[in-house]
């Protein structure tokens, strides 16, 4: 069972969130919040392992609200209604592992936490299209990537799972990691959220 706190200020969200996911069988929400003192009071008292989280809660800064909440056992993932690219890069700078819009259909939602709670990263179809369209040009550094990573990198940005991404290149999944490794390593990404990041913010998106 995946154990998920919602940490929003309006109490429409954490209902209608709470509603949806209480159909799912694998995931329980355990507690809701409605600003980050509360939050943290919730986690320590019910050990989620995933944390919904509003990125502009009153008073607070996303980032910092994000790395208060983000542990080691513990997964945060961003939901709001702001899709900036600073938005997204400063919250996967903060620790987080998923980015997640609302107004997104239920099953986005739940698909979102499972991943997320896997150890996967999650970017809401939407964030990874904007971040590869605002790249149109390299600005800098290829980053050493190789021309296979750098297609396998576009493939991450899309969403595509690492099997995904195999049938398309017609390559293994296990030469997938590999390559996924190499571009982790080689831009200093913890997960693929942050990967896609960095990459953007690097040019390194462009199919030039």
């Amino acid at each position: 069972m995946i154990r998920v706190l919602i940490v929003d200020d309006h109490p429409i969200v954490r209902e209608g969130v709470t509603t949806v996911l209480d159909r799912e069988q694998d995931i329980e929400v355990v507690a809701a919040a409605a600003s980050i003192e509360e939050g943290l009071r919730r986690v320590t008292e019910t050990g989620p392992d995933v944390v919904l989280l509003d990125l502009k809660l009153p008073g607070t800064d996303g980032a910092d609200s994000v790395a208060s909440f983000a542990g080691e056992r513990r997964s945060v993932l961003v939901f709001t209604a702001y899709d900036s690219d600073e938005d997204v890069f400063r919250a996967i700078r903060g620790g987080a592992r998923g980015y997640l819009l609302k107004g997104s259909p239920a099953s986005e939602i739940a698909r979102a936490i499972r991943q997320v709670h896997g150890g996967e990263s999650y970017l809401s179809p939407r964030i990874a299209t904007t971040l590869v369209k605002d790249v149109i040009r390299p600005r800098g550094s290829s980053g050493a990537l190789s021309p296979r990573e750098r297609g396998v990198l576009r493939l991450v940005a899309a969403g595509l799972s690492n099997r995904q991404i195999g049938e398309t290149l017609s390559i293994s999944e296990r030469t997938v990691k590999f390559h996924v490794t190499a571009i982790f390593n080689k831009l200093g990404a913890d997960n693929r959220a942050q990967a896609v990041a960095l990459a953007a913010e690097r040019g390194l998106l462009s199919s030039h």
